[in-house]
Parts: C-alpha cells; structure tokens; sequence
C-alpha cells in the first residue's frame, strides 16, 4: 500500500538544495565521463571545484529568495518553509533512499549478465621441446535466481521500508506545517498585545493629564498623581517587553520560512474560529490509526519481521540457473588446442549451507531484538500519541468555554472601566481605582487575544497527531486571516 499524496502546492522557486543536487549530478557526470588516465590528476580540482560550485549555488538560491519580497499570508510562509527546511529535504533525501534500497533489492532478482576476457602468455616445456604461444578465452553468462530466500526477504523488507520512510516524510511535513502557523499566530498574538498595550499606554497617558490638571487645582491629592505616574512608568516598561516578543516572533518566523516577515493578515474579532467535531474517542482511534509516525512504526515492525525472515534464510539453498556462452583457444590446464573452439552450456547452481561458524545463528538473534526493539517503540508511540491527542482535545474544549467567558469577562471590565471614569469625575472613586481599571480592562483583552489564539493552535495539534492536517486546513484559515490595517 503506498501512502497517497495530502499535500499539494503551488509551484515555488527551485531550492537551494535542489541546485545542489543539480551540480552534484554534473559532477557525477563529469567523473564517469572522465578517461581513467586523467582522473587520479584531476579528482582534487574537481573537488575544489565542485566545492565552489555548490557554495555559489547556495547563495545564489538564499539571493532568489531574498529577492522574493516578504510573505503577508499563512499560506506564503508555509510554501516558503516546504522549499527552504533542511527538515524536509532531509526527509524527502530518506523517501529517496527507501526508494534506491528496494530498487537495489529488486535488482538482485534479475538477470545477471557478465562479460569477462583473458589473453595470457604461455610457456610451455615438454621434454627437451619448448613451445610460447599466446592463449585467449572470451565469455558472456548470464545468471538468474531461481531460489534465494535471504533475496526475497530483503525485498519485501526493503519495501516496507520504503513506506516507512515515505511515512516519515509526511510526518515531518505535517509537523513543519503546524511549527510555521504556531510561529505565525504567534506573531500575530504579539503584535495584538502590542496594540493593546498602546491603547493601555494611551488611556494611562490621558487619565494621567487628567489628575495632573486635577493636581494643579489641589483637587486630588499628591499621592495619587504618584500613583499615576508609576503606573504609567509600568505600563511603558511592559510595552517595551511585548515590543521585544514581537521582534522575536518576527525572527522565529523568519528562520523557519526564510522568508522576511511583512504585514501579516491578522485575526479579526469577528473571525470564526475553525471548529473541530467528533468525540475524543473518536479522535484517539483516528490518531491510532492514520497518524504518520505511528503508520512509520507499522512498517518499521514489518520490515524487521522480514530482516528476521532474510537471517533465517542463511540456512537454506540457493538455487540459480546458469547460461554460458565461451569462445577459447586453450583447453584443460590452458592446453593450446588445434583450433578455436566455441562452447556453450546451462547448468543449475545449487548451493547449500552447511556450517558458519554460528554467525548465522547470531544474526537471527539480533535481528529478533531488532524486532522486539521495533514492536515497544511503536507501543510505546501509540501511548504517547494517545494521551497528546486527548490532551488536545481536552484543551481545545476547554479553550471553547474560555472565549465565551472571556467574552464576558472583557465586556464587564469595560463596562466597568467606563464607570470608574464617570465615578471619579464625579468624586466618587479615587484615580487608583480608574487606573486599575483600565489596566484590568487592558489584561482582560489581552487574555480573551491570548485564548482565541490557543484554540487555532490547539486545532493544530490534534490535526497533527491524528494524521489529518493537509495543506489545505492551512488554506482555510488563512483565508479567514484579515488584510492588515497598514495595507
């Protein structure tokens, strides 16, 4: 069964890593192409040379992109992660290699076909006569397995590994898809709380001009224009720590996408929130069933069931047929015959392992601890799936109840805010409760931003561990993303 392809992108720029492998083909091809008297002379300039190469066609891959401009949408970032994370070309290299290995495996089954030639001189003595003559044998075979038990095996171990790697792949893409729309989201967490911190700052600022010109009528008191002033001081202190966090978010961004991080589409307050059904049940035997790392490990167990299967073959017989075709003017112990003969001849090749030494014995074993190594890893991943995916759901429920009363919470301590304003206009209340009050109003807003980002995330998550997040769950949110107010 190969796994079907989930995820589907727009064309991109070729990578730097593709360039790469570009230049190690013309090397390559280069060296086959080489005569054998000039290789020895010039394989340590070629080295140098293709050492420069691939150099000048990383940064002429890191300049491409820098020329691409900036990315504003979810959907730019994670294009630009796919091509420019070592992750992914890392694991795409593996799928290859799977790939190369059942290949190899495959070939073994084939037909072999060999040329070989021999020219030798010849000395001859036979009583006081001495005869020098020159003799040749030229000879095309071809063989093919017939039974080899240890080369079947090795292919069906070499095709679960195969799938094994083409799991890890996509889940290597799946967890690169959730990093970059965390990092994204939480670049934009940041930059809400900026704002709100602005506003705070801006509301600290008026309500503090406000008891200075109350102050200069000796209508409050000292103290409270103290109090303001070192709550102003500390809104200004936080707005400086929440810059920073913007500043680092940006990067973090950054260095997973290589791509520049512009005016992001941001998260209205009117957004619908992506919304997840099915029961945690149902979300637990989802995950046990198409997470890509768990389906890894699946095959991972198979393919050590067969490395067993290709041990235990060292004590069976290998049956091959053999097809000959001999040109030759020599005979028995390189006799000079009369004349060239030309011979041809099929025979069964039958080899049958008698003793080892107990090498094969020991290789049985340890491929049996391979495989019980294999069994408890998967095991031991289905239970930490497991109880990431109920984790997930568990918070993701959670954060539903929380929004709502946030909700509720921010209406109050607005509603809440304004009466303070009023009451101290009107002598009622002092300037420390105004202030505490729009600070609370402040925090509330912040936290209600906070929430409704976590659900995205916790979205994410149990998508990710239940093996069902694609490319296109990151489409639909980014499309629900607003244009930036600076556009």
């Amino acid at each position: 069964m190969r796994i079907t392809e989930l995820f589907t992108f727009r064309p991109a720029k070729p990578s730097s890593a593709r360039l790469l492998t570009g230049v190690f083909l013309l090397g390559l091809m280069t060296l086959v192409t080489t005569p054998t008297s000039l290789l020895a002379a010039g394989i340590d300039d070629q080295s140098a040379s293709l050492t420069e190469e691939a150099l000048a066609a990383e940064a002429a891959a890191e300049a491409a992109m820098a020329e691409s401009g900036s990315g504003r949408t979810l959907e730019d970032f994670f294009i630009s992660a796919m091509e420019y994370s070592p992750r992914i070309q890392v694991a795409e290299a593996r799928r290859d290699i799977g790939t190369a290995r059942k290949r190899q495996a495959t070939g073994q089954l084939l037909p072999q076909v060999s040329a070989s030639a021999n020219v030798s001189e010849n000395r001859q003595e036979s009583l006081d006569r001495v005869n020098r003559y020159r003799g040749e044998r030229y000879a095309l075979q071809l063989r093919q397995v017939l039974f080899d038990w240890q080369a079947f095996a090795r292919r069906r171990s070499t095709s679960m590994e195969e799938e094994q790697y083409e799991a890890e792949y996509f889940a290597e893409l799946s967890a690169l898809l959730t990093e970059v729309a965390e990092l994204y989201f939480e670049v934009l967490q940041a930059e809400d709380a900026l704002r709100s911190i602005d506003s705070e700052l801006e509301a600290t600022q008026t309500q503090m001009q406000q008891i200075e010109r109350m102050h200069g009528l000796q209508m409050v008191q000292v103290t409270d224009l103290y109090d303001a002033q070192a709550r102003l001081a500390a809104v200004e202190a936080e707005r400086l720590n929440l810059s920073t966090e913007v500043t680092l978010a940006r990067e973090a961004l950054h260095s997973i996408s290589g791509l520049a991080v512009g005016d992001l589409y941001t998260l209205g307050d009117d957004t619908e929130l992506p919304q997840v059904e099915g029961s945690l049940g149902e979300w637990v035997a989802r995950a046990r069933q198409d997470n890509h790392m768990i389906l890894a490990r699946e095959y991972a167990v198979k393919a050590a069931e067969r490395r067993v299967s290709e041990r235990r073959g060292a004590y069976m017989p290998r049956v091959s047929l053999i097809a000959q075709q001999q040109q030759s003017n020599l005979g028995f112990d390189n006799q000079l015959l009369s004349s060239r003969t030309d011979t041809g001849y099929v025979a069964l090749d039958v080899t049958i392992p008698l003793f080892a030494g107990g090498s094969s014995r020991a290789a049985v074993s340890e491929a049996r601890s391979q495989e019980s190594i294999a069994r408890n890893e998967l095991r031991q991943l289905n239970l930490d799936v497991s109880e990431r995916t109920r984790l997930a759901y568990l918070r993701l429920q959670s954060t539903e109840q929380q929004i709502a009363a946030a909700e509720k919470l921010l209406e109050a301590r607005r509603v809440a805010s304004r009466a303070r304003q009023r009451g101290f206009e009107l002598g009622t209340v002092t300037s420390v409760d105004v202030l505490d009050a729009v600070r609370d109003e402040f925090l509330a807003e912040r936290d209600l931003q906070a929430i409704r980002y976590e659900h995205i995330k916790m979205g994410l998550y149990l998508r990710r561990d239940a093996g069902t997040l694609t490319a296109d769950d990151l489409v639909d949110i980014s499309v629900s993303l607003e244009a930036s107010e600076a556009e």
